[in-house]
This record gives C-alpha cells, sequence and structure tokens, in this order.
C-alpha cells in the first residue's frame, strides 16, 4: 500500500548545533493575531493549562501568579500523551473545551498542524531567536505563521540501578557504566544477558516497545518519505523496521531481558518499587518520572551513554487555541513558561531539557545536578548527550498511528503475551493498511 500525505512544514536535522550559544532578542511588542501582553492588567483572569506526564511546571505557577496577582491558572494534566492528544482532538473538533494553553507532544505536531489555523499565532519580536531552529521549525506553517512555543527536548541517557548492577558484579560509577554500555544495541543486549545470569530473576530494561522507541529515534525515514509529497512506507515492505522488531522481541523473550512492562501503565509505575528491572532509557524529561514513581528507592543513577551514539525521544509545545476566550493573556503565560529562565527551573525540577538557544549555553543549566541520582551532574551530562544525537527523524501526519500499530504489536508478545512475534507482525501489517 502506498498512500500519499501533503506535508506541512519540514523540520531541519539540525541537531548538531545544538548547543550553540543564543542571544537574546529585545523585548517587543508581538506582531501575532493575539492581542498585546496585558502584564500590567489588572482585570481578574483564569487560565487553564493542559499538560501531560511531567513538565516542571507546579512552582512556577505559583511564581507566575504571584507576579500576576489577578491571574489564576488551573492546570489539567493527563497522565500519558495519549490522553492529551485524545482530549485535544475531540474538543478541537467539537469547536469548544480546550484549555487555555494546549500542550502538544512533537510526535502528534504533525497532525496538530493539518488544523493550524485553528491555534493563535504566536509569532513575535519577544520570541524571535529564542529556539533551536529545527525546534520551531516544526511549530511554523507554510506562510510563516508560530503556533507553538517550544518547551523541552528530549536527548536520551540510560538510567540504571547501581545496587542491582553490583549485586550481579558490574561495575557502579557512572563513568564506568559508559564505558561498559559503549557501542551499539547489540553491546547493551550483551551486557544485559551478563546482568541477568547473575540477577535473580530482575530484568535488564523495563519495555521492549521503550527500546524499539530509541531504535527508532535514529533512522532519519522510519515511517515515510521526507520529499514534497510524503509516500507512507508500505510496513510489510519496510525490512528496516521489522529487523529493529524481531531484534527487540529476540532480546526480550528469547534473551529474556524485558520486564514486560507497557509504559505509563499501573504495572510499569508499581515495578519502580519492586525492583523489576535494573536500566531503562532516559530522555531528560524521564527523569522526574522515575524520581516520582521510584521515590524511596535508592540506588538510581544515570550513565552519559546511550547506545548507537545518541537519541533524542519526545519535546513538547505550547499552544493557545485560537476558541479560547483569553488568548493574549494564555499567549503571555506560554511565553514566559518558555523563556530561557523559566526552563532552567523546569529542567531542575522535572528534567525537562531546555530548547532555547540562550539556555543551553548556561553556566546555571550546566552546572544541575540531580539529588535523587546519586548527585549526577544530569545539566552536563544531558547537555553531552544532546551533542552526541546526529539525526532528527521526520515526522508526518502519520507517524503517531503508525508508531501506536508498531507499540501495539510489540505489547502483544512482550506484555500480554498473546501473540508470537510472527502472529503479532501479520496483524500489525493489516492494522498498518487499515489506516487509509
Amino acid at each position: 500500500m502506498r498512500t500519499t500525505f501533503i506535508r506541512t512544514a519540514a523540520v531541519p536535522a539540525a541537531l548538531l548545533a545544538l548547543l550553540a550559544a543564543g542571544c537574546t532578542q529585545p523585548a517587543a511588542a508581538p506582531s501575532s493575531a493575539a492581542s498585546a501582553p496585558s502584564a500590567a492588567s489588572t482585570e481578574p483572569v483564569t487560565l487553564t493549562v493542559a499538560t501531560f506526564n511531567e513538565f516542571g511546571y507546579e512552582e512556577l505557577f505559583k511564581e507566575y501568579t504571584k507576579l500576576h496577582p489577578n491571574v489564576t491558572i488551573t492546570p489539567k494534566k493527563a497522565a500519558t500523551s495519549n490522553e492529551a492528544r485524545e482530549n485535544y482532538f475531540s474538543k478541537l473538533a467539537a469547536g469548544s473545551g480546550l484549555s487555555d494553553i494546549e500542550a502538544i507532544e512533537v510526535d502528534w505536531m504533525p497532525d496538530v498542524m493539518q488544523t493550524s489555523d485553528k491555534l493563535t499565532d504566536l509569532s513575535g519580536d519577544d520570541v524571535k531567536g529564542r529556539w533551536l531552529d529545527w525546534k520551531s521549525a516544526a511549530a511554523t506553517t507554510p506562510d510563516g505563521k508560530l503556533v507553538g512555543f517550544g518547551t523541552d527536548i528530549g536527548p536520551e541517557a540510560v538510567c540504571y540501578r547501581s545496587d542491582l548492577f553490583a549485586k550481579a558484579g558490574l561495575p557502579t560509577d557512572r563513568n564506568e557504566v559508559a564505558q561498559l554500555l559503549n557501542g551499539d544495541w547489540n553491546k547493551y543486549f550483551e551486557v544485559g544477558k551478563q546482568f541477568v545470569a547473575k540477577s535473580n530473576g530482575v530484568a535488564w530494561f523495563d519495555s521492549a516497545d521503550a527500546i524499539l522507541q530509541g531504535q527508532i529515534n535514529q533512522v532519519p525515514n522510519a515511517f515515510s518519505s521526507s520529499d514534497t509529497e510524503e509516500v507512507l512506507i508500505p510496513l510489510d515492505q519496510n525490512q528496516p523496521v521489522k529487523d529493529m522488531y524481531n531484534s527487540v522481541l529476540k532480546a526480550a523473550k528469547d534473551d529474556k531481558l524485558s520486564a514486560g512492562l507497557a509504559q505509563w501503565s499501573t504495572d510499569w509505575t508499581n515495578a519502580f518499587q519492586k525492583n523489576k528491572f535494573a536500566t531503562m532509557l532516559c530522555p531528560g524529561w524521564m527523569l522526574g518520572v522515575v524520581e516520582g514513581n521510584a521515590k524511596g528507592v535508592k540506588g538510581w543513577d544515570i550513565a552519559n551513554v546511550f547506545p548507537g551514539g545518541g537519541g533524542n525521544w519526545g519535546g513538547s509545545y505550547l499552544t493557545v487555541p485560537a476558541q479560547g476566550k483569553n488568548t493574549a493573556a494564555a499567549r503571555e503565560l506560554a511565553a514566559w513558561l518558555t523563556a530561557p529562565e523559566q526552563q532552567i527551573k523546569a529542567f531542575k525540577s522535572k528534567g525537562t531539557f531546555p530548547s532555547q538557544t540562550e539556555a543551553l549555553s548556561s553556566p546555571e543549566l550546566l552546572g544541575v545536578t540531580n539529588k535523587f541520582f546519586n548527585n549526577a551532574p544530569t545539566g552536563q551530562i544531558m547537555a553531552d548527550r544532546a551533542k552526541a544525537v546526529t539525526v532528527n527523524p521526520f515526522k508526518g501526519p502519520q507517524y503517531f498511528a503508525v508508531r501506536q500499530v508498531l507499540a501495539d504489536a510489540i505489547n502483544r508478545v512482550d506484555v500480554t503475551k498473546k501473540q508470537s512475534a510472527d502472529e503479532s507482525w501479520t496483524q500489525a501489517i493489516k492494522e498498518f493498511n487499515a489506516l487509509g
């Protein structure tokens, strides 16, 4: 099956320049469709802000309302990106019900851009040059409207349990662990086999689908071409993706490296307290999730390494739906939340690594350490991991749907164990063909 989709906006692969120093733009009234910021206004306004997972905004909301006593912020946090996506598109179709600010995850941003006319144009001199070029390009329409303010990016490292490593006879120092895991995915799996041979039932990694995500993030065109007219690659002809699928499931099932958990499930959340696995792939935003789920658990650390060299998983945007009644005040809050100073605070809180050029060169960011992760220098580690990223995968309008087909296929084998790898792949092909 060959399905053609019209591209909306190209996203340059410019991650190699990730830590290039940025310059601060002078503040000026925005030239967007939203009216000018109203910081001096005393008129009471209530702003709803819809996010998901962990954005690190709890204390920032308090700080903002202290600076703006007339503003009340009502947070709405979905448990998962999928839940937030379903809410966004259902209320967009209904024409009402969206929050004043809606957080959008990068994997479904291409879908959002198909209806960018339903979003407020946020462009303005006050935010010009704030973000990495590729970050802002993904939220910019062909006619130059900026409809999303970039929050974080997701450079990946490896989180691990040093205490479980010690019991299995593996090194525990983060620099030694980085040397141990340095190499390709086969090296990661080989060390995993060494671990499970002496781990007394503890798995090497949490989720086979998370490992597949890490591999897909290193492929420029996993699901489609990135030509002017995007061509979706038929799944039954996509040998690179099938090879990744098979290698991950071999490691998970044959080599018994997986804990057999679906990320974000209740079982996965509870597993952090039960010593179910020893390593997991960790983009910056995952650090806050791990700390929250593993509260009271000792031994978590983070190694400055990633199988295959580097990868970026995730990242988000803040948008202002045009259906809202407070678009000017919402833009002002979104601009403040995504300013370099606030994004550094969010990183300190939940590990959401900034996408702002000025923040990336800040000594304050590079000097951040994380007490929960054995005082690891997480600012420097994530900066190094960002520099290791050489691929920015193309994500067309159907990326999220295809990725979900693969996630379901992996989980039928690794989590529910209802099908063999071959049976689940056959079903995935049928589901892919049904996408239209």
